[in-house]
Formats: structure tokens, C-alpha cells, sequence
């Protein structure tokens, strides 16, 4: 039998892994027969692993992690795998890469193997994950603090359970809400927001564009890229603010100590009166979007040419 887990969603194509791996140790309990291999195998060691025979006449299951950057590997597998497909002994491909459509292995994998394809999460599928994650841990949320949730971090499921536990540890028997979202989680979209806002600072609009234009391409929500745009300036703005009046902003900002260590340090390559016109263009845009004056992308680009 011949197996294959491939697809961009890595933490739920290694659960699976895990799974099998755990279903097969329960039945064959001396665990001898269980292998691994990364991507340095060549098909003729397989084949004489493959062929030696089972001390406890165990099935034995093979595990190839990575193995489609072999090419030779892949070569001599196209030539000889038939023999592994009807054969009693498991054979895992476990693939974390990304693989072309037109690959030569996974066209054969197709027609002679299980294969499963775990794709990224989205939309409602992507709730629904997460929804279930918390009812695992017996933890209530709200839909609202949900949708903040997905917001913030997308299809990353590696950083999505360790927000979820977090969060359940943090309100242990209440329900989770927005504000507990805002505060415990930083989003993926605020690190890259910055990198626009450093490029601002940097006086290099180019870039400034084409960070905003790849938020847009990606599908960001045009309102949302503003608001996160206008949530960082403010935080400059009341930083300086204090910076000029020698007072300690770790004190008297009201704002997280790393959002006022990274606010500091940005805020020294901007002017005051600078920061406060760019507080008031933003607004500006906001309104004329907000109103209908002005398409989404074409205000965001007179943002960046106009400061």
C-alpha cells in the first residue's frame, strides 16, 4: 500500500501523520518495523529495506519525508514502484513542500495510491476549525471574538492553536471576547502594516506602494488596511507626543510595552507637526472612502504620494 499526505497545510497534514504512525504502533507494538527517511534516499536502499524480512512478521511502514526534491530518487521510483503498490507493507510519502501539478511522482501517486491533499483553510471552513478547537479545550467564545481571531491570524494553524490554548488559559471558565482578542493576539497583518510604515519613514514610497498593493492583492479589505494604518500612526503620535513633553511613555501611553518599544524607535525618524499631518490625512482618505469619493485603491495610493 502506498500512501500520500501533501498540501500547504502542514499542521493538519502532520496530525494525520501522527495518526497513522499511532494506529500503526498500536498494532505492531515492537515498533521495529517502523522506518524513516528524509530526502537523501535512494530507491535501492528502499527496495532492500523493503525486501528484508520481519523478525515478527509485521507489516512494516516506510516513512519518506520531503522526498520530491530527490529527482534520481523519483527517476528510478517511476521504474519500479508498481511493486510497492500491491504490497502488504505501508509506504508514506509525507510531503511539506510544495508540489507542481505536473510532477511525473505525483501523477503516478494519483493513479496508485491514497492521497490526500490537506489545503489551506478558509472562509467558514476555517471557523469552523477553530470553533471546534476551543470546544475541545471546553472553552466559550463569541462569534465576534471568533471572527477577530481568523482576522488576525489567518491560515496559520500552527500559530492559530497556540492562540487558541492561550486564550482558553487566559479566560478559564468565562467566555472569550473582542477585547480579549485585541489584547492577547498580535496580528499577522500589523507586522506587515509596520513594514509600510517603516518604508513611510524611510521616505520610500515606492515600497510603501508595493506593500500596500500586495495587502490588496491578497485579498486585505481596503478599510481594514486603513484602520490598522491609522492604529499604528496613533500610536506614534501619542508617543512622540509624551517623547517631546519628557515624559515616559511606558507610564503614561496606556499602550502595551512592546507596542511602546517599537512606536519609540519608529517615531524618532518623524517630525511631530509630520506625524500629526499624516494623522489628518488618513483621516481624510477615510472619509472620502467611507463616502464614496474615492475608490479604495486609488485612496491609498494618493495616501502614500500626498505624505
Amino acid at each position: 500500500m502506498i500512501i500520500l499526505l501533501y498540501g500547504p497545510d502542514t499542521y493538519r497534514s502532520q496530525l494525520k501523520l501522527r495518526e497513522i504512525v499511532e494506529s500503526y504502533k498500536k498494532i505492531h507494538k515492537s515498533g521495529l518495523n517502523l522506518r524513516y527517511y528524509n530526502n537523501d534516499l535512494n530507491f535501492k536502499d528502499l527496495k532492500s529495506e523493503a525486501a528484508q524480512a520481519s523478525m515478527f512478521k509485521e507489516k512494516k511502514l516506510i516513512v519518506l519525508t520531503d522526498i520530491f526534491s530527490n529527482s534520481d530518487f523519483k527517476k528510478d521510483f517511476l521504474k519500479g514502484g508498481k511493486d510497492f503498490v500491491d504490497s502488504e507493507n505501508i509506504l508514506l510519502f509525507y510531503e511539506k513542500g510544495k508540489i507542481t501539478k505536473r510532477d511525473a511522482l505525483l501523477t503516478f501517486l494519483k493513479k496508485n495510491a491514497k492521497c490526500q491533499e490537506l489545503e489551506s483553510l478558509e472562509g467558514q471552513k476555517l471557523k469552523n476549525w477553530v470553533k471546534k478547537q476551543f470546544d475541545s479545550l471546553n472553552a466559550k467564545v463569541d462569534n465576534r471574538a471568533l471572527d477577530r481571531l481568523v482576522s488576525f491570524v489567518g491560515d496559520n494553524l500552527w500559530q492559530m492553536i497556540n492562540e487558541i490554548r492561550k486564550l482558553s488559559s487566559f479566560k478559564a471558565g468565562k467566555t472569550i471576547e473582542v477585547k480579549d482578542v485585541e489584547l492577547m493576539v498580535r496580528p499577522k497583518i500589523e507586522s506587515d502594516i509596520f513594514k509600510t510604515i517603516e518604508a513611510i519613514a524611510s521616505k520610500d514610497k515606492q515600497r510603501a506602494l508595493k506593500l500596500l498593493k500586495d495587502h490588496l492583492k491578497k485579498g486585505d479589505n481596503p478599510f481594514y488596511l486603513l484602520s490598522m494604518i491609522n492604529f499604528q500612526f496613533r500610536n506614534l503620535l501619542i508617543v512622540k507626543d509624551l517623547v517631546t513633553k519628557n515624559l515616559s511613555p511606558f507610564d503614561s501611553a496606556g499602550l502595551h510595552p512592546y507596542v511602546v518599544k517599537k512606536s519609540m524607535a519608529l517615531s524618532r525618524k518623524f517630525e511631530f507637526q509630520e506625524l500629526k499631518k499624516i494623522y489628518q490625512k488618513i483621516f481624510e482618505v477615510d472619509l472620502n472612502l467611507k463616502t464614496g469619493k474615492i475608490e479604495p485603491e486609488t485612496a491609498l495610493d494618493l495616501f502614500i504620494a500626498e505624505i
